[in-house]
């Protein structure tokens, strides 16, 4: 199921080349059906370009994606318990440093996005802003839909930000804490910031080795 967070987290993010400027009175869902649509425009025109030159492609979601997700707050729920003991610097690090290795760890995923990939359900409830979900399914190419829901939380700024994935019921935050804090129980938190700014996507894969093991 790894396999699929390049591109749900790519919509999440907000992977599109055109998000206005006034898109924090959009509401999430509204901003993940145009994340989508944006999505399979984007990544169609320049699709041949963007497989053989991987750097590239990585500057392009860095540019598009870090305005719509909130990384610090994301990376302090993966960090979890250890997030109480780690200094300001270190968790500052270790959201640059998580952030660049899923980038890098799952940016072709992207590549396989088509138009209709995505179908974004109806949003029922009521915003919250801690914490809002909008459900949509993704169409594989063997037919098989996934059920892939995104969290949303309304920053100070009054901006609706991404944070999680939940694929199948199974949230990515969730998974990753697991895998962090068993990294740091072998080691510390300074040795696993310091692999993930060295080794990066490998730091990555290595962790989930160990954790599908």
């Amino acid at each position: 199921m790894l396999r699929f967070i390049g591109w749900t987290l790519a919509l999440v993010f907000g992977i599109c080349m055109a998000v206005p400027a006034h898109a924090a009175a959009i509401s999430p869902e509204k901003v993940v059906q145009k994340i989508a649509d944006d999505l399979a425009d984007s990544i169609g025109a320049h699709r041949d370009e963007l497989k053989n030159d991987h750097e590239k492609l990585i500057r392009e979601i860095d540019a598009i994606l870090l305005p719509h997700f909130d990384i610090e707050y994301a990376s302090l729920l993966v960090l979890g318990r250890n997030a109480r003991v780690a200094s300001p610097a270190q968790r500052s690090r270790f959201a640059k440093a998580f952030y660049n290795s899923i980038a890098h760890r799952y940016a072709e995923g992207l590549l396989n996005y088509t138009r209709g990939n995505v179908n974004v359900l109806p949003f029922a409830g009521e915003l919250n802003d801690k914490r809002t979900i909008v459900r949509t399914e993704v169409v594989l190419d063997d037919g098989k839909r996934v059920a892939v829901d995104y969290a949303f939380r309304k920053t100070s700024a009054g901006e609706w930000k991404a944070y999680d994935v939940i694929i199948e019921g199974i949230s990515y935050i969730t998974n990753y804490r697991n895998q962090v804090d068993a990294e740091i129980k072998a080691s510390n938190l300074g040795a696993l910031i310091e692999r993930l700014e060295t080794q990066g996507e490998k730091a990555l894969e290595a962790m989930e080795k160990k954790a599908g093991a």
